[in-house]
């Protein structure tokens, strides 16, 4: 189990395109950190990806993850 799956079930119900870091921090119930680069490619599993991390405005981009 990851410590990240509230996170993946939050996306994977809610649909959101976009959250901000604080958004996630509240979420997963811990500061985020470079682990999630990491941990990013599980979303996947759950049918959506990270596709893009804004440092400047402290954003993660989420979309429907397809594979070809």
């Amino acid at each position: 189990m990851s410590k990240y799956n509230n996170l993946w079930e939050y996306i994977k119900n809610n649909t959101p395109s976009e959250l901000s870091f604080s958004e996630v921090e509240n979420i997963c119930g811990f500061p985020i950190d470079h682990s999630f680069l990491k941990f990013k490619k599980e979303l996947e599993a759950y049918g959506y990806r990270v596709a893009k991390i804004s440092m400047k405005n402290k954003t993660v981009k989420i979309e429907q993850f397809k594979e070809n």
